[in-house]
């Protein structure tokens, strides 16, 4: 079965390279130099932002595990990083909003720094700390950042449609390419080099220390809040006014939620989906695979992004109805495939179809960052804009808790289902989205209007 990865990697791997090769005049934005400078050094941060979290991913369940501690323990760490997000998200959004999105960028990579090196103590309570700053600086990670580039993006008057391009480069690089690579690497270290399970981390930070020197350097500062009057209660408040006050705001808070809920359930199913009698697989090589399927959905999304004439509210309908049923597929597997009771051994036929569902499901999260970043910028106020999209995030990480608390109380196979249905419905939410866009007009136009005197 070997084989079968191969063909899997190799297959993905030419219709990537296939895709980015034939793209012709009408899949291509045409921009100006200035835009271009700007974008490749975003582009340059945020891919080494994303390499400082990729290099941790596989290796913090493995590093506690060395340290002595069993499910349990571990389980509460994970609660703690996802628990930490929740209640300290959107106090630093807010912050980033009313002192600016360059500090907190600068603060997220301190903060997961300290993370980082709390992993070289056995310590219990040092770890849950470590867990704790590292939840804060996922909260800034996933808005601080969005929000500074679409503010400067504005302020320098670039078009509106160049942000697209931008979107979906960095998922293209940041969340395809530099995984697939920091997987690589954090191999060699471990495995080839021998250096221990914290050498990724100690990596990771240095990745980090070179992305924050550039933020330093390079970036100026932008804030959410012009007037700067306004305390943390007054911007939750305005903030979550206007969620209830517009439709489209918080129907893009329940898809977000919706989708990266039943994505963040599906990075801990994986695995005991695909290896239910301890079948030996390749976890670093099967990563590698979701993630060159994540860079074949960001490579689609920065098509059908460049056309001006396609509607993302029109297309993720599909996008999230197609998630839907690739997640679905283990719970048909389980009723139509004999589940096998060979203990260890290479991957089963039920679980060779698993993984090209999965990877399906991988396209289809290439295809959801690019997009949702792309409504979030035509969507929610820019003065309130981190702290908002870290409201978003507290029934994601409630959700997360949750599942993680029970994961052992339901079959798979439950868990699965349960990730379809939100994906449904998050498809339902969507169409609705687009009825309210529809009958709102398109915001870009408004957007532009409000452009034209920095253009002048």
């Amino acid at each position: 079965m070997e084989l079968f990865y191969l063909i899997v990697f190799g297959a993905l791997g030419v219709i990537v390279a296939t895709l980015e090769l034939s793209k012709n005049n009408k899949d291509r934005i045409n921009t100006s130099s200035a835009f271009n400078s700007f974008k490749n050094n975003y582009l340059l941060v945020y891919s080494l932002m994303m390499a400082g979290d990729w290099l941790q991913g596989p290796y913090v369940y493995y590093l506690y595990t060395t340290y002595g501690f069993g499910k349990g323990d571990i389980g509460q760490l994970f609660i703690a990083g996802f628990g930490s997000s929740m209640l300290f998200g959107t106090i630093v959004g807010s912050l980033a909003d009313k002192h600016g999105r360059k500090r907190a960028s600068i603060t997220y990579c301190v903060t997961y720094i300290l993370s980082c090196i709390t992993k070289h103590s056995p310590e219990y309570r040092i770890l849950m700390i470590g867990r704790i700053l590292g939840g804060i600086a996922t909260s800034l990670l996933f808005s601080s950042f969005e929000s500074w580039l679409v503010a400067e993006h504005n302020k320098r008057g670039f078009e509106q449609q160049w942000l697209s391009l931008t979107f979906s480069k960095a998922v293209f690089l940041g969340n395809g390419l530099v995984a697939i690579l920091a997987g690589l690497l954090g191999n060699l270290l471990v495995g080839t080099l021998a250096l221990g399970p914290v050498a990724p981390f100690d990596a990771a930070s240095c990745f980090l220390a070179i992305g924050m020197a550039i933020i330093i350097s390079s970036w100026t500062e932008n804030y959410g809040d012009p007037t700067e009057s306004k305390d943390l209660l007054t911007q939750f408040r305005g903030a979550a006014a206007a969620i209830a006050s517009d439709e489209k705001i918080a129907l893009l808070g329940a898809i977000q939620s919706l989708f990266e809920g039943s994505m963040y359930t599906f990075v801990f199913l994986w695995t005991p989906a695909l290896s239910p009698n301890g079948e030996d697989i390749p976890h670093g090589f099967i990563f590698s695979i979701f993630m060159l399927s994540s860079m074949l959905g960001s490579s689609f999304a920065s098509r059908l992004m460049a056309r001006a004439s396609v509607r993302v509210e029109s297309y993720m309908q599909i996008v999230f109805l197609v998630s839907s049923a690739a997640l679905f597929l283990p719970v048909v597997t389980s009723f139509l495939v004999a589940p096998s009771t060979v203990k260890g051994g290479s991957i089963s036929f039920s679980g060779c179809i698993q993984l090209l569902g999965f990877c399906v499901f991988e396209a289809c999260v290439g295809l959801f960052w690019p997009s949702i970043m792309k409504m979030r910028s035509q969507y929610i106020p820019e003065e309130a804009r981190s702290t908002i999209m870290n409201f978003f995030r507290i029934p994601l990480n409630i959700f997360v808790c949750i599942v993680l608390y029970n994961v052992d109380a339901f079959p798979i196979s439950f868990m699965f289902g349960m990730c379809a249905f939100f994906l449904f419905v998050a498809s339902m939410l969507q169409r609705r989205l687009l009825g309210a866009a529809e009958r709102s007009g398109p915001l870009d136009k408004v957007r532009e209007v409000e452009a034209e005197p920095l253009n002048a």
